[in-house]
């Protein structure tokens, strides 16, 4: 088993997000001891963005941490937690909450849907996402 930023590299989906976490100078962090929750983004979530949107956001770097951080949730937490979550919301690394759903599978903010739970590492847990959240 492999630290977060690791199992990410090593699935291979998660290119854009390495490439955004090393600009945003996050990997060390993910590499820590946390445990930490981390709502993945895949290639093609990152694909969706309007053209120009990461290259953008890799020239801003403030922006893009804000961003990554809000992707992260301190403590691990599993999907059958989650599901006990409908309604709540909960607080990102970056100090903004997460609405989470759970009606027609787990949504987060009403419109992201997680499409893969449970990614064990051994400083958290990986869930994918098929939509980059952007914080309010």
């Amino acid at each position: 088993m492999h630290d977060i930023v690791d199992t990410a590299v090593e699935a291979g989906s998660f290119k854009t997000l390495a490439a955004a976490l090393t600009a945003a100078n996050l990997v060390g962090t993910l590499r820590g001891a946390g445990p930490f929750t981390v709502f993945a983004p895949t290639d093609e979530a990152f694909a969706k963005l309007p053209a120009g949107t990461v290259e953008a956001l890799l020239a801003d770097i403030p922006k893009l941490t804000a961003i990554l951080t809000y992707h992260v949730v301190a403590g691990a937490v599993m999907a059958a937690d989650v599901v006990k979550m409908d309604g709540q919301s909960a607080q990102t690394v970056n100090g903004a909450s997460l609405k989470i759903s759970t009606t027609g599978g787990v949504k987060l903010n009403g419109t992201t849907s997680v499409v893969k739970t449970d990614i064990s590492c051994t400083n958290g847990v990986i869930h994918v996402i098929d939509s980059v959240l952007l914080p309010a």
